[in-house]
């Protein structure tokens, strides 16, 4: 018998979709455009429904899916999508890596790739062929809820480190079997919502949002993202879900993207019950059709609602099929109508949490860990070598968050909330090294390390507007601060005395994070203030460590500690790299990709604002972040000098050659982040006063003197004028290069692009 064409893996991938699109009906090509939740059950979305794809999928729901395919007509694979955000988040016994904040702390494009790479490993094992992975988001506002998700507040940063993780994903090609799709996400301008309040209207102008927020999309569509997510939000009055200017004219337009959108979670029903611009799911369904929308995420109505378009007149046929052309697409590449990728539990036990994949969480935990201030106290031991000769000491490790395991992990990962049949037998308590895990097995020996919790940071209760949302999603609890409690700070005080050195653990919780969970204000929740207060009082060396989602605004008794530093959700592997840095067992060597706001007020807070206000300050604080983009220190002191542009005139076509000197001052060694910043002297239109346009990790030894020569085409240094254009404008610019985006800490060198 010889097979269907759409069977035969000789034939190009085109033919097989063409073959397959023409013998479906069109209830099965619209089903193909459905992407369902598992959680509600799997069999009537595959042979009822004909999903194209499911998401949320335990591992029994994932072979439950492909017995179903098989006794469909057809027997079209599913797609089935999970949100892998920082490791296989609800795979039993995966590594979970630093949240996409931790990671970008380490400005390593390297290694946010090969953490890609093995989560993407581990991922495929499970049965799972699409990640909701990397977020695009330009994080400004500190308020909004998902900014652990982001790469921070600077677009090339952003740029690179997706790059990465795109080419982590989805490896060599998509034939790979430990290649997984990536999705480009939030498409566009997410996060730049009014009040940092998730998914309302942004105030964004076209060429806004081509100055500040395309540029890292358009980066990774061009090398080859094969999926995109479109925003929740709306972008002057029209929905990115049907924004004909940013779908049509300019991704599928100007860009060339042929790949394949998905909705986020139910965009096209929200139209109908949230925002009111669509009477019903028809008319939802016609217009996203129209707008070009492949993949509809949670909206089980769009399926009626599309047949009555097509069957209305509303909706042309050949919009499905180039929809459903795409998906196919996708199907055919990954290879799985030959292969549809079971769940492989041999290969699952394989390679899930291996030895590699814990050490590679360590290097990333060390790299995403920053020390943002330091009176000279840390390290606690001298040097690694002299650790074990230290005289004997005992270190207090306070604090809510000291021993909190997904307040380590973060969000979408282990019991965050998202997913029910994760880790069943608590796999990944036993595989994550809290703080206080982490002083207790990296101490010199004879040290002693003591505890207490020292205050509680919140609870939950119903929210008064009800148990569910409009579409019958549950709504988030409501966040209760904890009443003061004098018994568990005097613990902790009485903790501190009798220590040498105390390590005050504090930050936020899973209940203040995610999708819905905006925060008004950006203080330490519940006593952890009064607790630092108390523990402060003491007089014992402190060291304050911030384990939180995001930056918040820490009180004057922190900023008066001796040491304060950064770990954001920074995986299974954290707490030993805390450790370790405060014990001086590893350099420090992270830098931010977001600034720290001295108050909720100063929001949004970020380093490139545009040049022109009155004044530089509030009159009632400064304007000046409690910690600045690029801010992180090392345990020595390397020195910037004699910065020089090589040739200070250049073309538009050519590239700004530059070098400068570094000096390591100290006696340990350092790895510094050199960073380059251009700033366009006069311009057309307002303008950011400097960008980030170039980075570089430099070793440098105790003692050496480096040479270290950058280079940055011309063509990078441009703006956006007032007809949306971006361009080169030729005349004077300046390039500022040194450790952190701070005026006060940067060289300066004039050059001149011509004409």
């Amino acid at each position: 018998m010889t097979a269907l064409p759409y069977l035969d893996p000789a034939l190009p991938v085109p033919d097989r979709v063409a073959d397959l699109l023409g013998r479906m009906t069109l209830p099965e090509k619209v089903g193909q455009m459905l992407q369902l939740d598992a959680r509600t059950g799997v069999p009537h979305l595959v042979e009822e429904m004909h999903a194209g794809s499911i998401l949320h999928a335990a591992p029994e729901d994932i072979h439950e899916a492909h017995r179903h395919v098989a006794r469909t007509r057809l027997r079209i694979p599913v797609l089935v999508a999970e949100d892998c955000i920082h490791g296989h988040s609800f795979g039993v016994g995966a590594t979970i890596f630093p949240t996409q904040l931790g990671l970008a702390a380490a400005w390593d494009a390297d290694l946010a790739e090969r953490v890609a790479r093995a989560t993407a490993v581990e991922v495929a094992a499970t049965g799972i062929h699409w990640t909701f992975s990397p977020v695009l988001c330009i994080a400004r506002d500190l308020r909004w809820g998902r900014v652990d998700e982001t790469f921070g507040e600077d677009g090339h940063l952003i740029g690179e480190l997706a790059s990465a993780m795109v080419r982590g994903y989805q490896g060599e090609g998509l034939d790979d079997p430990t290649a997984i799709l990536a999705t480009a996400k939030h498409f566009a301008g997410y996060s730049e919502t009014q009040g940092g309040r998730d998914a309302t209207e942004a105030d964004l102008s076209p060429r806004q949002l081509r100055a500040w927020f395309l540029p890292p999309f358009e980066r990774v569509a061009r090398e080859g993202c094969r999926t995109f997510m479109l925003g929740y939000q709306s972008i002057d009055g029209v929905p990115v879900t049907i924004n004909d200017w940013l779908l049509t004219d300019v991704l599928r337009g100007e860009w060339g993207y042929t790949g394949t959108l998905v909705t986020d979670w139910d965009n096209v029903g929200r139209m109908v019950w949230e925002q009111h611009i669509q009477p019903d799911h028809t008319a939802a369904a016609t217009a996203a059709v129209r707008a070009g929308n492949d993949m509809i995420m949670t909206t089980p109505g769009f399926f009626e609602g599309a047949l009555a378009g097509v069957a209305e007149g509303r909706i042309d046929e050949s919009a499905i099929d180039a929809a459903v052309t795409r998906i196919l697409t996708l199907k055919f590449e990954l290879g799985l109508f030959e292969d549809p990728r079971h769940p492989d539990d041999a290969r699952r036990d394989a390679v899930t949490g291996t030895a590699e994949h814990q050490a590679l969480a360590l290097e990333a935990a060390r790299r995403s860990v920053v020390l943002l201030a330091n009176d000279g106290l840390l390290p606690l031991a001298t040097d690694p070598g002299a650790a074990a000769d230290a005289p004997a000491r005992t270190v207090a490790v306070v604090g809510p968050n000291a021993d909190h395991v997904q307040a380590q992990l973060g969000d979408w990962a282990a019991a965050s909330g998202q997913a029910v049949w994760t880790d069943p037998d608590g796999r990944s308590r036993a595989m994550t090294s809290t703080v206080l895990d982490g002083f207790r097995a990296q101490v010199p020996a004879g040290w002693e390390v003591t505890t207490a919790e020292g205050a509680r940071v919140l609870s939950v209760g119903p929210d008064p507007e009800g148990e569910l949302f409009p579409d019958g999603q549950p709504r988030p609890q409501v966040v209760l601060p904890a009443e003061p409690d004098a018994a568990l700070i005097a613990e902790a005080v009485a903790v501190a005395q009798a220590a040498d050195h105390v390590v005050v653990v504090v930050g936020d919780r899973i209940e203040l994070v995610g999708e819905g969970r905006s925060t008004a204000t950006l203080e330490l929740v519940g006593d952890q203030v009064a607790l630092l207060d108390a523990v402060e009082a003491t007089g014992t060396p402190m060291v304050v460590v911030v384990v939180a989602s995001k930056p918040l605004v820490l009180p004057p008794s922190a900023h008066r500690a001796s040491a304060i530093v950064w770990a954001a959700n920074p995986g299974m592997a954290g707490g030993r790299a805390v450790a370790e840095l405060v014990l001086g067992q590893i350099e420090p060597t992270g830098r931010l990709p977001i600034s720290f706001a001295r108050h909720a007020g100063q929001q949004p807070t970020y380093y490139n604002q545009v040049r022109g206000q009155h004044g530089t300050r509030y009159a009632d604080l400064t304007q000046d972040p409690a910690f600045a983009f690029g801010d992180g220190l090392s345990y020595t002191t390397v020195e910037y000098d004699a910065l020089r542009v090589l040739d200070p005139v250049v073309g538009a076509d050519d590239v700004v050659r530059a070098e400068v000197t570094l000096r390591n001052t100290g006696t340990r060694p350092a790895r510094e982040t050199v960073q380059v910043y251009v700033s366009d002297v006069v311009t057309s239109v307002t303008w950011a006063d400097k960008e980030l346009k170039a980075y570089q990790q430099v070793d440098v030894a105790p003692g050496e003197t480096r040479l270290v020569e950058l280079e940055l085409p011309a063509a990078d240094c441009t703006l956006v004028d007032a007809s949306g254009r971006r361009v080169v404008e030729p005349g004077d610019f300046e390039l500022r290069v040194g450790p952190s985006s701070r005026e006060e800490r940067l060289l300066r060198a004039p050059f001149t692009i011509k004409g």
